[in-house]
């Protein structure tokens, strides 16, 4: 990979990770303002799933971030692009469309159809 694709995932991951704490920041701002009280339990209920949905959606964004970081990360150590299972480098547009990723496009399906044949 050259330097401009290099500079390109740079800066679409570090856009990726500006908008990611952003988001998580809203989130916490919706958290901290659950200090109601609710008369019907029913009302109760519906807030109280919505906060479960709120917290499940700050967790994607935590590990999102994390996903960042470290292909920041690998992008600094010159091992960004390339497939951790493999070692071939990954395609462009594979990591275009998932910039995070860590493998090419044989070894994650590969990896998806062991995952389904054990059932997770």
């Amino acid at each position: 990979m050259d330097q401009k694709d290099l500079a390109f995932f740079r800066n679409l991951l570090n856009d990726m990770l500006v908008e990611a704490q952003q988001k998580g920041d809203t989130t916490l701002e919706e958290l901290s303002d659950g200090n109601e009280v609710f008369a019907d339990p029913a009302d109760r209920a519906t807030a109280e799933s919505d906060r479960s949905f709120t917290l499940r959606i700050r967790d994607r964004e935590r590990r999102l971030i994390k996903k960042v970081k470290e292909a920041l990360m690998r992008i600094e150590d010159g091992t960004y692009g390339i497939c951790e299972e493999c070692g071939e480098e990954i395609s462009l547009s594979r990591l275009k469309a998932r910039p995070v990723t860590r493998l090419c496009i044989t070894c994650k399906a590969k990896q998806e159809e062991e995952e389904h044949q054990r059932g997770d």
